[in-house]
């Protein structure tokens, strides 16, 4: 790690940033040398001077190929590159004018390169060798005109240098690592954000489409009730009349039926009415049982069964009803998408543990391992027309509430979606439940219920 940051992204790309200064100052470097070879005379040796420049030419030119291709050369070694050009300094004083000749502050740019390069021990390694190599270069040769004063000098100047190019350059890696910390955490910021707010707008575009549904579903009931009301005055005004007992017997049948369709009409205005967003308790029997009376509705509950078996004894559920119903009713209206004709599906409920779970299961294809980790993402689906918002929002409502919604599957072998809810710890009183939405009551009640979906080939129990 560098400072924090992974060593593949901040500190190659600190590497290369820094390779470019120094790949320039290298090239900076020959270029004056061979200028101060070609207009200085008195040189020892002029022949290696170009020799070693040429030398150095060569290097520069193999740094400069690396840093093309995105590396650094001898990157594990910074120490021996220190040491060589302490050398190839050395070297050239020695053939130039000694101890004076100004190649001597190729120090100087060494130990610049090494501290925008590399770290500061690496900078001060560097800069020991160089004094070593500075030094010895005096012993050799003497310390000319300027004595020992005019080497210390440049010893005092080469630590200057060293320390303050150190300096700096920590201070970009460390401004450099926080500018790209809070970059990340920005970044990071604007994906919540943007994920909050797709969130948001699926929500919107599901409670939309329940609107709309609700709208609808007002609008048909309306046009339903008002013959259906004259139908039903016409049936008591003739069954009044005392008619034989085949007009009566047949009459009769009529008024059953009109009771059946009126009751159909009051739970489609019931269910679209706007939702209330209520916290009671609620109990878990009439929500499931209001999920089905709508389910069995439902064009493909045609030749399925649905059973239900949730006990009006368990413990209540403090939450918004209308939020329950919506959950239950889309985990049951995706099990029968999910089942073949004559499959079956099933809702359970129990109390454990201070919870309450709910289970609606189906013998239907299954789910993919492809698709369960997408299966509560937004927009995701797998049937032609649906709009992949179903069980998103089934998962926020339930998560909402305190709960937590899961499923089991086996491809082939039916799925099944476990709710589970925090219980009330006290059972109330009946008078403390808000009244259900449940139209008809008693054993004729359930009958005629029974009846309406054993007409479309399934059964309640």
């Amino acid at each position: 790690m560098f400072l924090g940051l992974p060593v593949t992204t901040e500190r190659v790309r600190w590497d290369l940033a820094a390779e470019s200064i120094v790949v320039k100052l290298r090239w900076f470097g020959i270029l004056m040398g061979y200028v101060l070879v070609q207009t200085r005379g008195g040189l020892h040796n002029p022949s290696a001077v170009r020799a070693f420049l040429a030398l150095g030419a060569g290097y520069a030119a193999l740094d400069t190929a690396f840093y093309r291709m995105g590396e650094v050369i001898f990157k594990r070694s910074p120490l021996f590159v220190s040491l060589m050009e302490s050398v190839f300094i050395a070297l050239l004083c020695y053939h130039d004018t000694g101890i004076a000749s100004p190649f001597r502050w190729y120090y100087l740019l060494s130990l610049l390169c090494c501290a925008i390069r590399d770290r500061a021990p690496v900078a001060w390694w560097t800069f020991v060798f160089h004094v070593l190599s500075f030094a010895a270069l005096a012993s050799v040769l003497g310390y000319g005109q300027e004595g020992a004063a005019g080497w210390l000098l440049t010893v005092a100047i080469m630590a200057w240098a060293t320390w303050g190019a150190s300096a700096l350059a920590t201070l970009l890696r460390v401004t450099g690592a926080s500018l790209e910390r809070l970059n990340a955490e920005l970044e990071q910021r604007v994906a919540e954000r943007t994920d909050a707010l797709r969130l948001s707008q699926a929500r919107v575009i599901q409670q939309e489409k329940m609107a709309a549904f609700g709208l609808l579903a007002a609008g048909i009931a309306h046009e339903v009730g008002n013959p259906l009301a004259a139908l039903s005055s016409l049936v008591q005004m003739l069954q009044r009349r005392k008619p034989d007992s085949y007009t009566a017997e047949k009459l009769e049948l009529a008024s059953r039926q009109l009771q059946r369709i009126q009751r159909t009409v009051r739970e489609l205005v019931d269910y679209s009415r706007p939702a209330s967003s209520a916290v009671v308790r609620v109990r878990l029997s009439d929500v499931v049982e209001e999920a089905l009376g709508i389910a069995k509705y439902y064009q493909r509950t045609k030749s399925r069964v649905l059973r239900a078996e949730v006990d009006p004894l368990l413990p209540p559920i403090r939450g918004v009803r209308d939020h329950l119903s919506q959950v239950v009713l889309n985990l049951v209206l995706n099990a029968i998408d999910a089942t073949e004709p004559e499959g079956c599906v099933e809702v359970q409920a129990a109390y454990a543990d201070g919870g309450i779970t709910l289970s609606v299961q189906d013998n239907g294809r299954g789910i993919t391992l492809a698709d369960r980790c997408r299966l509560f993402q937004p927009f995701f689906t797998t049937k032609p027309h649906g709009t992949g918002l179903g069980l998103f929002v089934c998962r926020q409502i339930v998560e909402e509430m305190g709960g937590t919604l899961t499923f089991e599957s086996e491809p082939g072998a039916g799925s099944t979606f476990f709710v589970r809810l925090p219980a009330q710890a006290v059972l109330p009183s009946p008078l403390e439940y808000p009244p259900t939405r449940t139209q008809g009551s008693g054993k004729a009640g359930r009958e005629e219920e029974l009846a309406v979906v054993t007409d479309r080939g399934g059964a309640i129990s």
